[in-house]
C-alpha cells in the first residue's frame, strides 16, 4: 500500500530529524514554518520560521546530550494538507527521563511543511522535565 505525499513527507522529516539532519530538515520547512509547543516550560511557545524551528530542534539535542528521540508509530494523511503523526518521545536531561507518548499536527502547502502543532499525552511530565 503506498503512502500519501504528504505522509511520504512527514516520514522523511522524523527520518532526518533521528539521524540530526538539519539541512534536509530545513528543505522539508517554508521559510515562515511555525512549530507550536504546548506547556509552560523553557521550550513552550510559537517557534515562528524555519531557523527558530531549527533552533528548537537543536536545543533538544542539546538540553539532553544527544538522548531525545522519537519512534513513529503511525502517520495519517487526510489528502487536503493536513497529516497526523504519532510517537512516543524519550531523552534524559539531568538526572530525569522522559517517556512520553505525542501527536504532532502538520499542515503541508506546495509539498512543503508550513505548521506543527504538538501535543502530549502528559503535559505536566513534559513542564516538569524540561524546566
Amino acid at each position: 500500500m503506498s503512502q500519501h505525499p504528504d505522509a511520504v513527507l512527514v516520514r522523511r522529516g522524523y527520518e532526518a530529524f533521528a539521524k540530526g539532519d538539519l539541512e534536509t530538515l530545513s528543505t522539508l520547512f517554508t521559510a515562515d514554518v511555525i512549530h507550536h509547543v504546548p506547556g509552560n516550560n523553557p521550550l513552550s511557545g510559537h517557534h515562528k520560521g524555519r531557523e527558530a524551528v531549527l533552533d528548537l530542534y537543536r536545543r533538544l539535542a542539546e538540553e539532553t546530550n544527544g538522548t531525545f528521540q522519537t519512534e513513529l508509530h503511525a502517520l495519517l494523511a487526510d489528502g487536503r494538507g493536513h497529516v497526523m503523526a504519532f510517537h512516543t518521545a524519550r531523552g534524559d536531561r539531568g538526572d530525569r527521563g522522559i517517556e512520553v507518548q505525542q501527536g504532532l499536527f502538520f499542515t503541508i502547502v506546495g509539498g512543503k511543511i508550513t505548521d506543527i502543532d504538538a501535543c502530549t499525552q502528559d503535559i505536566d511530565e513534559e513542564d516538569t522535565f524540561w524546566s
